[in-house]
């Protein structure tokens, strides 16, 4: 019998926790999670947003996509805790710095996934976390990145014009009411990224609650697009988060 997979569904993974270690000496909580039996056939680093506003590892987006995209995409999915954040999987070591010691956060993440040799990597930033992957993220092992509800807020021209130059994939993912950055305008700015694509998502917010299936059949269209849109029901084993916990 297959069940609805619903918000609080948690499909089959291997998961493990892992230590993240940074060029300036910090130790960063993480979580990788595989496909339960097979190898991934591409992987997801995962920024996200911003932690003064309560951005974490365990934000909703994030933690669905390590709790469906390995199991429905054979993707694996790396989430972790940038520096001085905290979530219930841990706190990582150091403090916030408005995205300028958080360029050795996202340099470790990618070392982590290249020494590993993870698949295909595609970095996903979410609101403050796409600020880290336009500013830091244009590493020679990724192949390429996906940006949600960007806000344009620290990330500038500079770091646009090299992704423009480079050439590879960039997916920009917006809210119809996003707070900081609307469809129309998105087009307007990334305009200079000639093989950046907007997506827009009708009816969403900034936070895009309500809208996570939408979303995370728009990333895996351009990671693993034989795996989209994904399946709604799941007939196998799966257990039940309390997601209380992360209010």
């Amino acid at each position: 019998m297959r069940n609805r997979i619903r918000g609080n569904t948690v499909l089959p993974a291997r998961r493990k926790p892992i230590t993240l270690h940074t060029a300036d000496g910090l130790d960063l909580v993480g979580e990788l999670a595989l496909p339960p039996e097979s190898d991934p056939v591409a992987t997801l680093v995962c920024f996200h947003p911003l932690p003064t506003h309560g951005g974490m590892m365990d934000s909703h987006l994030l933690r669905k996509a390590a709790w469906r995209l390995p199991a429905l995409a054979e993707v694996a999915v790396l989430r972790f805790n940038t520096r001085g954040t905290e979530s219930l999987q841990g706190k990582s070591e150091g403090e916030f710095d408005n995205a300028r010691g958080e360029r050795y956060d996202v340099a470790a993440a990618i070392e982590y996934a290249e020494f590993h040799d993870l698949p295909r990597i595609w970095l996903l930033g979410w609101s403050f976390g796409t600020d880290l992957v336009l500013m830091y993220g244009l590493d020679p092992v990724i192949a390429g990145a996906i940006l949600i509800s960007p806000p344009l807020r620290l990330a500038s021209t500079d770091e646009l014009d090299a992704w423009a130059d480079d050439g590879r994939p960039l997916t920009v993912i917006v809210p119809e009411y996003d707070d900081y950055l609307r469809p129309a305008d998105a087009r307007e700015r990334f305009a200079r990224v000639p093989q950046a694509e907007v997506v827009a998502i009708e009816g969403a917010k900034h936070l895009l609650v309500g809208h996570a299936e939408r979303v995370l059949d728009e990333v895996v269209a351009r990671v693993v697009p034989a795996k989209a849109p994904l399946p709604r029901t799941w007939d196998g084993p799966a257990d039940t988060a309390d997601t209380t916990s992360y209010a």
